[in-house]
């Protein structure tokens, strides 16, 4: 427990806490830029079982912002570059990797774990994500981010605003953006703080909440969300 020792001298963590932390199984999935200040987050604080979904292979335009991922990786698969990463890090965690590309038909591995985290970076991945775990009844912390700006918000399955009720439209554009590593280190790290706080049921999830970042202004807003009763995904 010393390598913890630090999470253990909060009070809403303490021993117990952080053996809740370690006997937990939180899925990430992409092992991109969001996925990288995750996978680095959740690996420092401890959280037992980290499961990696990605199909892609890491490249050098990679490199400004996913930094888990190293130089002489580049050309090999994001999980298996993660995982090594996570063994020379933090041995004690425990890595399953899925190098896979997401869809209807392979999700059901979701179901093992506790938590999913949304860290691809292209809104096909990110609704296929939002509704198996609709389906699998599996609460999902979606982020979002590109150049300056990101956002994040936790969905809990049928109890509250799904992915699809807050973008109704079918298609949205997959027109390629820059980013920039710092805006997504940030949502990152809120990606990772909220998945603590659902882990030891601490703090205020951001339920029905839409927390928007603008690295521009140094702003945070929240936007408050309604469920959309007629939902294709989530209606009851």
């Amino acid at each position: 427990m010393e390598r913890y020792s630090r999470n253990i001298l909060i009070e809403n963590i303490g021993i117990e806490g952080q053996k809740k932390l370690l006997n937990s199984k939180v899925l990430i999935a992409g092992c991109g830029g969001l996925g990288s200040g995750v996978i680095a987050a959740l690996s420092s604080v401890g959280v037992g079982t980290l499961g990696l979904v990605d199909n892609d292979v890491v490249e050098i335009s990679n490199l400004n912002r996913q930094f888990i991922h190293k130089p002489e990786n580049i050309g090999k698969f994001k999980v298996d570059s993660a995982k090594d990463w996570i063994n020379s890090y933090n041995p004690d965690i425990k890595t399953e990797i899925y190098q896979l590309r997401l869809d209807e038909s392979n999700y059901d591995f979701l179901k093992s774990y506790d938590i999913i985290i949304d860290c691809f970076d292209s809104f096909e991945s990110k609704f296929i994500l939002n509704e198996a775990c609709i389906k699998s009844e599996k609460i999902l912390i979606h982020g979002g981010v590109t150049e300056f700006f990101g956002q994040v918000t936790t969905i809990i399955p049928r109890d509250n605003a799904c992915l699809r009720c807050l973008f109704p439209d079918s298609e949205l554009s997959s027109v390629l953006k820059g980013v920039i590593s710092p805006a997504v280190s940030t949502v990152a790290s809120i990606q990772a703080m909220e998945t603590v706080k659902v882990i030891l049921g601490i703090g205020e999830p951001l339920v029905n909440k839409l927390l928007c970042y603008d690295g521009l202004k140094q702003e945070f807003k929240k936007i408050n969300l309604t469920k959309n009763l007629d939902c294709p995904v989530c209606r009851r």
